[in-house]
């Protein structure tokens, strides 16, 4: 791994942290690239049965790193981003995930693909595709209505706007909601229950959950990616990543 992507494996559990806990573990092109190969390398190792997804320094993840993001912008379905989506999306072992401090846009998303996920009450999520001037990604427009019914999913990514772990637990996004000091324990007690399961039992459970959506999955990933790059180069997304920037200085 690097500084960025930290990797534990340890009884059947593998955590991967991300590690820039300085940018809130926002997301470069490196560490999707970093992502995506430990989750394939991980899907081949028979000494990991649970992948774990956590953030450094109290926080999951602020999402793109728009700076780095515009730098390096995706341009195709293979580009870092859109491969570690695809990845995520057809791993076949349970992953899990410990989320607190911000989840921002696809750290958000990411989690439709996770298997259990716990959050912080004091968590606080957001998918702000439409405030940058961005569209829906991770398959987001397939599965978060299914999850939380047309209303609550239209709400949540039509305003883009933050909401609490109440709410993520009543749109279907996160399993249980814990306060701060119960959240690592009860991760490592989910992640040990699961290593402690039979494993092919455990991955055929996963794969008949997750194969009647196999294939609108894929279709929505490749749709959601090829109007994510559209909107990336219009003039109404220069403008607000513009604004975020220059606000942010």
């Amino acid at each position: 791994m690097s500084d960025t992507l930290l990797s534990h494996l340890e009884a059947g559990v593998l955590t991967l942290t991300f590690n820039r806990p300085q940018k809130k573990n926002a997301f470069t092109a490196e560490m999707y690239s970093l992502a995506a190969q430990a989750l394939r390398d991980a899907d081949t190792n028979d000494a990991v049965r649970v992948v774990v997804l956590v953030g450094a320094g109290g926080t999951f993840t602020a999402g793109n790193d728009l700076k780095d993001f515009l730098e390096n912008p995706p341009t195709g379905e293979d580009s870092p981003v859109f491969r570690f989506l695809h990845t995520l999306a057809h791993f076949t072992r349970p992953i899990v995930a410990r989320v607190e401090g911000v989840a921002v846009g696809i750290g958000t998303t990411l989690l439709l693909h996770c298997d259990y996920v716990a959050a912080s009450e004091r968590a606080v999520f957001s998918m702000p595709f439409v405030n940058l001037g961005l569209s829906p990604e991770g398959a987001s427009s397939l599965l978060l209505p299914r999850l939380a019914g047309m209303a609550l999913a239209s709400e949540l990514l039509m305003f883009g706007e933050p909401f609490d772990a109440a709410t993520a637990l009543r749109a279907g996004l996160v399993n249980r909601v814990v306060p701060d000091a119960e959240l690592e324990a009860l991760v490592k007690a989910r992640a040990a229950a699961l290593a402690s399961r039979p494993v092919e039992s455990v991955r055929l459970t996963k794969k008949l959950l997750r194969e009647p959506l196999r294939a609108a999955v894929d279709e929505t990933l490749s749709r959601e990616g090829a109007l994510f790059m559209q909107r990336l180069a219009s003039a109404e997304a220069r403008e607000a990543f513009n604004a975020f920037l220059s606000k942010k200085k």
